[in-house]
């Protein structure tokens, strides 16, 4: 038997955790635990699993919080730290020891040191501003992610239609400088990234498509977008509205051998009965190819992610829910090598969540 711990944060003042268990395929709900407001987004620390990073996605003041995990996903405070603005909808750990966020209320990002094996967040590093866009639609910077690659922080940002490249000064923990900026069609408003084989995947919120181009070179080079697909299902409800949310691509396994791209669809219109879906794509030639549409009953899919975080098979699972509704959180299995999804569990005690970690009872 195994059993994973899923602890899923969202629009409350708590982390809530489950349980799944893989042999009955049952979603058990455990716990909350008592957070800052608004703990939309959560991520473990890159190498120690018993800390847990969150996002306070407050306006307008944003915050980082640190816990360690403990048995049951139990979670306790451990430190609170401004995350340079307002509302902060995702932070991450860097192989470095510091936790880089960016706040979409303010157009201002931030890297904070920590101390004590990543627990304990230092209070004085900087906070940069991004510019105000002069083209595009939005008016104002709206920076969404931040994801590290090799020794360079890349933000993609709503608002300006661009994937910022950040870079450390000299090393010095928490002093970083944008030093180059990877270009997006105008109006698309890139949310999330995915990198893999130096291959630069972007999901775009405002225009619910989803590009691959090479990584530009370092620092600040350019390349052309190869292949640019809509993501948004075939025949939507009249009054539809869509704005995409999520991208991930699992890592290879001999159960899973082709890298399949599954990107969350977030109607926030007319919603169709049967559900926001995920849309799956594989990457052939430089170009992508839509291999499903899986509907999935919930409403506006913000919060998605791999079992793969926890090892012992959790790669064969994805976890995702609606920011809206009361379809709760579901468990999918890939099948078909991973090029679809079947339902196969559900827990609706808590009706909406955005985020969510996966660990093993090992790390723990």
């Amino acid at each position: 038997m195994v059993n994973f711990l899923i602890l899923a944060g969202g629009f409350t003042a708590y982390i809530a955790s489950y349980l799944f268990n893989t042999d009955d395929n049952t979603l058990t709900y455990l716990h909350q635990y008592k957070t800052g407001g608004n703990p939309s987004w959560i991520i473990s620390h890159p190498t120690n699993k018993s800390i847990l990073y969150a996002t306070n996605e407050n306006v307008p003041h944003g915050d980082i919080q640190s816990f360690t995990v403990g048995s049951e996903g139990a979670l306790t405070l451990v430190d609170t730290v401004s995350s340079g603005g307002s509302g902060p909808p995702y932070c991450a750990g860097l192989s470095t020891g510091q936790v880089a966020v960016v706040n979409y209320g303010s157009g201002t990002a931030r890297v904070v040191p920590t101390k004590d094996h990543g627990l304990h967040f230092s209070k004085d590093s900087d906070v940069w501003t991004f510019p105000v866009p002069t083209t595009g639609t939005q008016g104002v910077s709206e920076p969404h992610m931040t994801y590290q690659y090799g020794s360079e922080v890349f933000i993609p940002d709503k608002g300006n239609d661009k994937i910022w490249r950040l870079g450390s000064v000299n090393g010095n923990p928490g002093d970083y400088v944008v030093h180059g900026e990877i270009q997006h069609p105008i109006g698309s408003g890139p949310r999330h990234i995915h990198i893999r084989d130096n291959v630069l995947y972007t999901i775009h919120e405002l225009a619910s498509t989803l590009t691959l181009q090479e990584v530009p070179s370092y620092p600040n080079g350019t390349s052309q977008i190869l292949s640019s697909v809509s993501i948004i299902p075939p025949n939507p409800p009249a009054g539809s509205s869509f704005a995409a949310a999520e991208i991930l691509i699992p890592q290879l396994t001999a159960e899973y051998p082709t890298p399949y791209i599954y990107t969350s669809n977030r109607n926030t219109g007319v919603q169709d009965p049967r559900g926001d879906a995920i849309a799956i794509f594989e990457h052939v030639n430089n170009q992508l190819v839509l291999r499903n549409q899986v509907y999935t009953g919930l409403d506006q899919i913000r919060g998605m992610m791999s079992g793969e975080q926890a090892g012992f098979g959790g790669e064969a699972y994805i976890v995702a829910a609606g920011y809206a509704g009361t379809a709760g959180v579901k468990v999918f299995k890939r099948t078909e090598g991973g090029a679809n999804l079947e339902e196969v569990a559900v827990n609706t005690v808590i009706p909406t969540r955005t985020s969510f970690v996966w660990l093993n009872e090992h790390q723990v």
